[in-house]
């Protein structure tokens, strides 16, 4: 592959320049011990101990190269690293792209996210990469490491320690990238790459993700998330890479830390849930923190689930306290954990004493020598698909890492949770990665892998067979514009098939009047005007209306906050509130939601968020992620969800959204949950100008 200027680069080419370069150049290194270009100088040198170049840069030392340019002339310079003020930077970066060179790293601070200067220093970065096509890792990051290619671009101590291997990571923070690889390293996994976006002017995430999809040594992918700046495009590359790698991400951002994410990367973090949203629908494992990170993707590293709509877990445990733990969390997490077949509830009779349970948990009673016989009864019962397992480490009872490794089937896989300490204890944890056994220190640690397990093999059945591929069949209406009031809101839902009460607009008293004696007592009756989107609150809504003598003290309370126009409307039965709709979301494009509606829905948040267009089947399902689920489906007596009534609502809303390129949002709430299915209470259509809209590619 020729190398030899700038415009002969690909822009994968111009990556490799960045992760696998023919040599490197230091611009800032410094004799002195304590300076930023010394340290990466340090952390550079097995790369050149293994006869690559690496080419020290400094004007003021006579014994280094004075410009990058000099250097250039004596051999390849395929990488460039910049270890100067950030006033400086630019002018080597320019010289950097006309000496050939294909890719930047630029570790230090002091641009946007500082502020100030460095703002008009970070736009002079993008505005030479965008005039050479130079690749810029950074600013404000402290590196990459590629342990397989003896290449620690970091000025860290330590970095150049982490171990070569299938896990790799790409992260927002350098902090973060480097805190990971370290994690990993101690959990006995090793790297292929770690990858510290900083502030991201040019390289950023989906750029790394489309690079790994053709790196041979990675197995799977730690993604870290602090803010997205193209959510369609982020999407895409981690939907590609899922299909052939497992992803698990970390979205920070569930709390309100905006302003030190904007002092961090100069960029505010976006909308956690629906990131967190965006990124399932795509294929990627979530987690909640990093701890949970590195068992995921460690246990993703060394084996994966058969691909199973709703997987099974078969818990074996050698000690029942470890084990209730176990067993608390995998059941907060939703996982399914079958009682075992008849058939290996008496295969495991004849192998464990009387008195323990043996239903699904199986509790061995301590550590022994059928413990292998154990797993394999359980691995070969048909509702188990994972098997989650937790052991403290008593190698007089029992050798856990033969019993794993005897007893575990290769189509189902083990996490087994190792408890102890000391040096016998990491030599067994590493003995079962390397037979294939995914391992934790603790019961939540088990508990993250195996959901992790079965997150993965969830999200590939649902590729495999097609969900959230397909478009819905429903009615689709376009040239939606303008303002709309809530019978015209409404009108809109009529003609997509979504069910609202009888109703009649009104200009005038005598025209309420005969609505009601049409319609029928009793009557909800509202102000009508598109202008006011929160009714309930201008005390624009008044209910149970009875007769003609409740008909007039309502319309002169909606007079009196100006009403010219009143929405005279059929009372619908009791039941649950719902909220649900479809908007712009101004990182990820449309998306549908679903959640607890009414009045408190913004405050009590429990929402479910999905990608738009999506299909009716992917739709029904969303319920499923609310904390008030079970309220849906005939809580104490009340009225039962039909997902997929649901489903094709949401559906039908999303479509609406994305033909509409002048429609920002449509909003039901309440929708509500009946005995006789779920009717529209409340409309509200938000739409811009049309010469400002843009189709949905």
């Amino acid at each position: 592959m020729s190398r030899t200027a700038p415009a002969a680069l690909t822009a994968d080419e111009r990556l490799t320049a960045l992760f696998d370069p023919r040599g490197i150049a230091v611009v800032g290194a410094s004799r002195g011990p304590g300076k930023l270009g010394a340290a990466l100088a340090r952390s550079l040198a097995p790369f050149a101990a293994t006869g690559r170049r690496l080419a020290l840069v400094n004007p003021r030392d006579d014994t280094m190269y004075r410009t990058v340019t000099d250097a250039a002339q004596d051999g390849p310079i395929d990488l460039v690293t910049i270890c100067v003020p950030a006033a400086a930077c630019a002018p080597v970066l320019a010289e950097a792209a006309g000496a050939g060179a294909g890719a930047a790293v630029i570790c230090g601070g002091g641009f946007a996210e500082a502020g100030g200067p460095g703002v008009g220093y970070q736009h002079d970065l993008a505005r030479i990469v965008a005039e050479t096509g130079i690749r810029l890792l950074g600013p404000n990051t402290s590196g990459f490491l590629a342990p397989h290619r003896s290449l620690t671009a970091s000025f860290v101590p330590g970095a150049g320690t982490v171990p070569a291997g299938s896990v790799a990571i790409v992260a927002a923070s350098g902090g973060v990238n480097h805190a990971l690889a370290f994690m990993l390293t101690e959990a006995g996994h090793g790297i292929s790459l770690a990858v510290g976006l900083g502030n991201a002017v040019d390289v950023s995430a989906p750029d790394v993700l489309d690079h790994l999809a053709g790196n041979p040594a990675t197995r799977a992918v730690a993604l870290h998330v602090e803010s997205v700046h193209d959510g369609p495009r982020l999407v895409d590359s981690v939907r590609r890479l899922a299909r052939s790698r497992p992803v698990v991400a970390l979205v920070v951002g569930r709390y309100d830390i905006g302003a030190f994410a904007a002092s961090h990367t100069g960029a505010l973090a976006t909308s956690w849930q629906t990131t967190r949203a965006a990124l399932a629908q795509a294929g990627a494992v979530l987690v909640s923190d990093e701890r949970e990170l590195v068992d995921a993707v460690g246990a993703l590293a060394v084996t994966r689930a058969r691909p199973t709509i709703d997987p099974g877990v078969g818990l074996v445990t050698a000690q029942a306290g470890p084990g209730l733990l176990l067993l608390d969390d995998l059941k907060g997490r939703r996982t399914r954990i079958p009682d075992l077949t008849a058939a290996t509830q008496d295969r495991l009779a004849q192998l464990l004493p009387p008195l323990t349970f043996q239903r699904n948990p199986v509790d061995t009673g301590r550590p022994s020598e059928v413990l292998s016989e154990v797993l394999t009864a359980v691995s070969d019962d048909p509702g188990v698909d994972v098997i989650a397992a937790y052991a403290l480490h008593e190698p007089d009872a029992v050798d856990l890492v033969a019993a794993a490794s005897t007893g575990r089937r290769p189509e189902v896989p083990l996490v087994l949770g190792l408890g102890g300490v000391g040096a016998a204890v990491d030599h067994d944890r590493r003995a079962l990665l390397a037979a294939g056994v995914a391992v934790a220190s603790s019961p939540r640690g088990v508990a993250a892998a195996v959901a992790a397990l079965t997150s993965d093999a969830h999200a590939r059945a649902a590729t495999a067979s097609g969900i959230g591929t397909t478009r819905p069949a429903g009615p689709v209406v376009h040239g939606v514009t303008g303002a709309h009031d809530e019978d015209q809101a409404k009108h809109l839902l009529d003609q997509l098939g979504i069910r609202t009460p009888r109703r009649r607009a009104c200009t005038d008293r005598a025209a309420a009047h005969a609505a009601l004696a049409e319609l029928g007592a009793p009557v909800a009756v509202k102000v009508l005007d598109g202008a006011i989107l929160h009714k309930s609150e201008a005390g624009g809504v008044h209910l149970d209306i009875h007769s003609a003598a409740d008909l007039d003290r309502a319309l002169d309370r909606l007079d009196a906050i100006g009403a010219h126009r009143y929405l005279v409307e059929s009372m619908a039965p009791s039941g649950i509130d719902l909220i649900a709709g479809a908007r712009r979301d101004p990182v990820f494009g449309p998306i549908v939601l679903v959640g607890l509606g009414g009045t408190t829905a913004e405050a009590v948040a429990d929402v479910a968020i999905r990608l738009a267009p999506i299909d009716p089947a992917h739709a029904a399902a969303m319920p499923c992620d609310l904390a008030a689920r079970e309220a849906l489906f005939g809580w104490r007596g009340g009225p039962a969800l039909d997902t997929s009534e649901l489903g094709r609502i949401l559906a039908a809303l999303g479509d609406l959204l994305t033909a509409n390129p002048a429609l920002d949002e449509i909003e039901v709430n309440p929708i509500r949950l009946t005995t006789d299915g779920l009717v529209a209470l409340d409309a509200v259509v938000i739409t811009r100008d049309v010469d400002d809209a843009q189709p949905d590619l």
